[in-house]
């Protein structure tokens, strides 16, 4: 392989180790703040527990979280010096804005969080945490903004004095409608892998906890346990259950928004996720093919919807898709010979395993409402492994979703605007730094590696503290006279310094 090729496997590797992390952050920040507020709110000692245990999840997550995003934004200099020299002066703008506001915001509340039990006044210290959850989702926002200029550029000109793309706008790049669209999907999308995390622990421990009331022999010990699982893990389980329903629903509507923007702005990207080769009206999305998709010869759909790929695309099951190949035809006459087809197997599969991996979430949705009727606490055991094993399918579905997104664009690594701005694109080839091959090996086998080892220290971290279950220690929240600030010391107000 090239240098090209190795750089490319490199920001894809370490692109989707981040990823695993980001959803999560993004949506439990949100879920903690609401548990932290029904603490203060109700006075039930319960939701403290489910505060600090999920808290100190959420910490794990953040900290590998940062560790493994650092290298992103590096990368840009230094796999992809020509990229960040044509756009530089646009792509650094929402960068900037997202370490400078959202950064600091969320990371210095964070600390004020983990440090400030029982030395802020309640409100204050709970005002902390809401503040984490508007920073990750502000940077999430401005990354997407960054991200959205390479889909669909906008608020920029093109100088060819320089050979640059310059901003004119930072209200345009921020308000691009591509960036509007990504948004509440990204989010939704991070809501329902927290809501799904959350429910697959809580779940977990709900039937944990009946279990071990049902073998205990002293009936005081077995009434502890019941009244953990009923008062403590059963509301906080309900609560993700909801938030996983109205998630998919936001997953849905979103989804099908950016799929008619993505119909306008990337008709290739959308004729690729159906490896749509020809023309057609009315044009099905199969469900299953057999054959390999780059060779359009040789595809076969087993399973198919009629019309849904047109009615995706326009809204109308009888409209005109454009094929792989009319694209490619109308591409060489506007940009000049080349390939400007993505690999159709990946964007292909990635697409149905993004809608696919989402089934997960859904079957324990509906077992977890059906389980918990009418105040039910289930104690059967298949339904505690079940919600431990459908924890991985949304970080799959994301990870398949932006991996979708990025494979779908290719061959370019700033798409050009159909109706915009001129001149502004540049393929991945144009764009990548002039390293030797073997340079770029050692740099991507060094973050492998790394990001490995983290992966690895990322679960056992979680499945740890996960089985360790809220502490004893925790069972006690400050009380009123912790509403103004102690004397440090305590080992309650250290529980955070790991």
């Amino acid at each position: 392989m090239d240098a090209l090729d190795v750089s490319r496997w490199q920001f894809g590797i370490t692109t989707v180790y981040h990823f695993i992390l980001v959803p999560l952050t993004i949506g439990l920040a949100p879920l903690i703040a609401v548990m932290q507020t029904m603490w203060v709110v109700t006075g039930k000692d319960h939701w403290y527990r489910l505060t600090k245990f999920f808290g100190k999840l959420f910490l794990i997550n953040f900290a590998l979280g940062v560790a493994t995003g650092i290298v992103q934004e590096f990368q840009f200099g230094m796999n992809w010096s020509e990229y960040s020299r044509f756009v530089g002066d646009v792509f650094g703008a929402p960068l900037a804005l997202e370490g400078l506001v959202a950064f600091f915001l969320e990371s210095t509340f964070l600390g004020l969080w983990i440090f400030g039990w029982g030395r802020l006044p309640k409100l204050v210290h709970l005002a902390t945490i809401w503040l984490v959850a508007i920073g990750v989702n502000a940077s999430a926002y401005f990354i997407i903004t960054a991200n959205s200029f390479m889909q669909h550029p906008v608020g920029a000109v093109y100088n060819p004095e320089t050979g640059r793309a310059e901003l004119t706008s930072i209200w345009e790049l921020l308000t691009n409608n591509t960036a509007l669209a990504a948004f509440p999907h990204v989010v939704a999308g991070a809501f329902l892998t927290a809501g799904t995390f959350v429910a697959g622990v809580g779940g977990w421990w709900m039937v944990r906890s009946m279990r071990k009331s049902k073998e205990a022999t002293e009936p005081e010990v077995a009434k502890k346990h019941e009244e953990t699982a009923r008062t403590m893990f059963r509301p906080v389980t309900i609560l993700a259950l909801w938030v996983m329903v109205a998630s998919g629903i936001g997953l849905a509507i979103t989804g099908d928004i950016q799929g008619k923007l993505m119909f306008e702005q990337q008709p290739m990207k959308m004729a690729s996720a159906e490896s749509l080769c020809h023309t057609e009206t009315g044009a099905d999305f199969s469900i299953l093919t057999v054959g390999t998709q780059n060779n359009c010869e040789s595809i076969t759909q087993l399973i198919k919807i009629p019309g849904l790929t047109s009615f995706l695309a326009d809204g109308t099951f009888d409209s005109t898709v454009e094929g792989v190949t009319e694209i490619q035809a109308r591409y060489e006459e506007m940009y000049g010979p080349g390939n400007y087809k993505p690999n159709l197997f990946v964007t292909y599969w990635t697409f149905r395993a993004m809608i696919g991996w989402a089934a997960g979430s859904a079957l324990l949705a509906v077992v977890g409402l059906w389980m918990t009727r009418g105040g039910r606490v289930p104690d059967k055991k298949w339904f505690g492994w079940l919600s431990i094993a459908v924890i991985p399918t949304p970080f799959l579905g994301n990870s398949a979703g932006w991996v979708f997104t990025e494979m779908g664009r290719q061959p370019w690594v700033v798409a050009p605007n159909p109706t915009g701005v001129d001149m502004i694109r540049l393929t991945v080839d144009q764009g990548v730094s002039n390293h030797s091959p073997w340079t770029v090996w050692v740099s991507l086998i060094t973050f492998t590696v790394v990001y490995g080892a983290l992966a690895v220290v990322w679960f056992t971290l979680i499945r740890r503290y996960t089985v360790e279950g809220p502490l004893e220690h925790d069972a006690h929240p400050p009380g009123d006279d912790h509403d103004e600030p102690e004397e440090p010391g305590k080992p309650e107000q250290l529980s955070f310094a790991y």
